[in-house]
């Protein structure tokens, strides 16, 4: 920190003196002895100030579903997640984007995706809102951070960009270690997306995995040695958890699973009636919720052979122990935080980055490649030759009691689970039920770290916030974090919605229409299943314009555009 910003010379004037007299230099040198001591005091009240700030910790989870774990009512094996819970706050209604690179363009920029360039993800254009990659016309929470004095760490994956100035090291990130790709092989360098190999980079420079790491582990470990790194210099840290469990493909130690054979047998169905009852005992959901219309992939239970049955109750196990096996590493993570001391002074988030995910890449016909070095036998399951995805069936378990999951802007693709907890909660083992939405932890950071949101940054205009900080409502000073005139809204390859209070329009049909919003009253129907447009027209035509003023600002275009470049997801 500059000594001009410790202390300002401005306002102090010295007269001249005649240095020919001995009184008067006394006078003069005990000025300056005053000005030094108020100096050297105004630097370590400063340093003070920086040592004292809270570190923050933020643990996304990739596609976790809204009722898997135990603090939300689910069946898998959370203990160190939940503890989490039991001394901070459980929101029901925190809201991503419905997809993993937008979300994770609006999460570090605390703006829009396509403000932030994430228009499509996958897609590379030179079109405002969808060039493929972090913009300057937004700046990242880890720079900010850093030039507070901060330590920035990442590990895990990153989806924001391949080339070199889009790696996080040139984003504001001190030390990462990430996989640039959205998904990738959990113990070796083998790509999870096409034919060939994933990519890693550490603090910039490319580098290969090593087989027989896997992913969670291995990213809890780089996490915690970087913490290491400078635990002595007393300065706080940020620290991006962004791992890739529970995303496909499905894989995990065989001690992970096991717990859960035999859990699953009754089929999807069953597990999705009993996520919901689950939801509704741990207060999470209305007990008068009922569950919407099944997807119109989903295969009935009863309809699948026993061996199809077999294989479809493996993968909700494989699944099942991957979050285990994440709130195993979330627990070392938390010990080691203990030993060194920094424990009670952390910040924690814990989200999951959208809806449970219901793709199944290696049995479409585009990525039929991935046949040629995976193997599904049903024996070979979970190994790090197999490529399971769980697929929409188990997804809309996983996103219960919502309609569909993630790519959808329906609340089965943008509701996801969030906990907060650190030494600004003072509200401990409650449920918050407003809205909230991804877009209020940059605002929540920089309130907790004392930073000045800047109107520039490196010489370009950034735009401005769209969150609320969370800190008044955590921290009991406020009952709300948003009141009913504040307007969300997101568009991503045409899912699009609006929301305003606990009204909200959705559009999912392909092509794109304006006139195929459905309008939902989310106070009684989170479900989105009584479309209310032709009831409440006043309404309906109301968040209509919200809509198209949010569209021209952000400068949406549907199509997307077309890419300049391979897609890659």
């Amino acid at each position: 920190m500059k000594k001009s910003q410790l202390f300002d010379f401005r306002h102090v004037q010295i007269k001249a003196y005649n240095f020919k007299s001995y009184k008067s230099i006394t006078h003069v040198f005990s000025i300056l002895l005053v000005f030094g001591i108020i100096l050297s005091c105004s630097e370590k009240d400063a340093k003070k100030e920086i040592y004292e700030r809270p570190n923050i910790v933020l643990i996304v989870a990739d596609d976790l579903g809204y009722g898997d774990i135990g603090c939300y009512g689910g069946d898998i094996q959370t203990p160190n997640i939940d503890a989490l819970a039991h001394k901070g706050i459980k929101f029901s209604s925190f809201h991503t984007a419905p997809m993993c690179a937008p979300t994770r363009a609006m999460l570090l920029s605390g703006n829009d995706n396509h403000i932030a360039g994430m228009g499509g993800q996958g897609r590379i254009t030179t079109e405002f809102g969808y060039e493929g990659k972090l913009t300057n016309r937004i700046v990242t929470i880890p720079a900010l951070l850093r030039d507070a004095g901060y330590h920035t760490y990442m590990a895990g994956k990153w989806h924001l960009g391949k080339e070199p100035e889009s790696n996080p090291h040139q984003k504001g990130f001190e030390h990462s270690f990430v996989l640039l790709e959205g998904a990738g092989n959990h113990y070796n360098n083998r790509s999870a997306l096409h034919n060939g190999y994933s990519n890693y980079t550490e603090d910039g420079d490319s580098i290969s995995w090593k087989a027989g790491n896997y992913s969670t582990d291995f990213y809890t470990d780089k996490i915690i040695e970087y913490i290491d790194s400078n635990k002595d210099d007393k300065q706080p840290f940020f620290a991006f958890a962004t791992y890739t469990s529970p995303h496909w493909p499905l894989q995990v130690d065989e001690k992970y699973w096991k717990k859960y054979k035999g859990q699953y047998d009754d089929g999807y169905e069953k597990l999705r009636e009993r996520r919901l009852n689950s939801l509704k005992k741990a207060g999470i959901i209305p007990n008068e919720v009922i569950a919407p219309p099944s997807h119109e992939d989903v295969v009935p239970w009863d309809s699948l052979s026993p061996q199809d049955q077999m294989k479809e109750a493996r993968k909700m196990e494989l699944y099942a122990g991957m979050v285990d096996n994440l709130d195993y590493n979330i627990g070392r993570l938390i010990t080691h935080l203990k030993d060194i001391g920094e424990y009670e002074n952390t910040l924690f988030v814990f989200m999951s980055d959208n809806g449970a995910a219901y793709r199944d890449f290696i049995s479409h016909d585009s990525f039929g490649s991935l046949k040629d070095y995976y193997n599904d036998d049903y024996d070979n399951m979970g190994n790090a030759n197999s490529y399971i995805s769980y697929g929409p069936q188990w997804a809309e378990a996983g996103s219960s009691p919502f309609r569909y999951f993630k790519d959808y802007a329906t609340q089965g693709g943008i509701n996801t689970i969030m906990i907060i907890k650190g030494p600004n909660v003072t509200r401990e083992n409650e449920i918050h039920h407003g809205f909230t939405s991804l877009l209020d932890l940059a605002p929540t950071f920089y309130e907790v770290a004392n930073v000045k949101y800047p109107e520039a940054y490196d010489g370009n205009k950034v735009y401005p916030l769209r969150g609320n900080s969370l800190i008044p409502f955590v921290s009991g000073e406020t009952n709300e974090i948003h009141d009913s005139d504040y307007i969300f809204a997101l568009e991503h390859y045409g899912h699009a919605m609006l929301r305003k209070g606990h009204w909200k329009i959705t559009n999912f049909t392909r092509p794109f229409k304006v006139e195929n919003f459905a309008l939902y009253n989310l106070s009684n129907d989170i479900g989105e299943q009584n479309d209310l447009k032709e009831f409440e027209k006043e309404k309906y035509a109301e968040l209509l314009k919200e809509w198209m003023k949010f569209s021209d600002e952000i400068k949406i275009q549907t199509p997307t555009p077309k890419p300049i470049a391979k897609e890659t997801l």
